[in-house]
């Protein structure tokens, strides 16, 4: 396989993770986190990353918007739910191990 070949497919995998992610609005960040590690905030700061290692410029509520299709804040009051206090001390323990200490 030539190496756009890789790139193209690469590329249609990660829409396709974003449209199923856009659709399963019932599976919660949180969840995502405690269960492999990652979320849909992790998929946006990556995408931002890599447009601002090309020289794009992009904030994190952009990258979000670009990956939530709409602005986070309007995704978190129609679909996030509140989680309870051993799902947050999981969250916890996952951000610190996969992403770093939390600000």
């Amino acid at each position: 396989m030539d190496a756009q070949t890789q790139v193209e497919l690469e590329a249609a995998a990660f829409r396709a993770l974003r449209e199923h992610l856009r659709e399963r609005t019932d599976v919660q960040n949180i969840d995502l986190m405690n269960l492999a590690g990652f979320c849909r905030n992790c998929l946006s700061r990556w995408y931002m990353e890599a447009a601002n290692a090309r020289g794009i410029e992009m904030d994190k509520e952009e990258a979000r918007e670009s990956f939530y299709g709409m602005p986070y804040a309007d995704w978190t009051a129609q679909h996030q739910t509140p989680a309870d206090e051993k799902t947050r001390e999981d969250f916890g323990r996952a951000y610190a191990t996969n992403v770093g200490k939390r600000d």
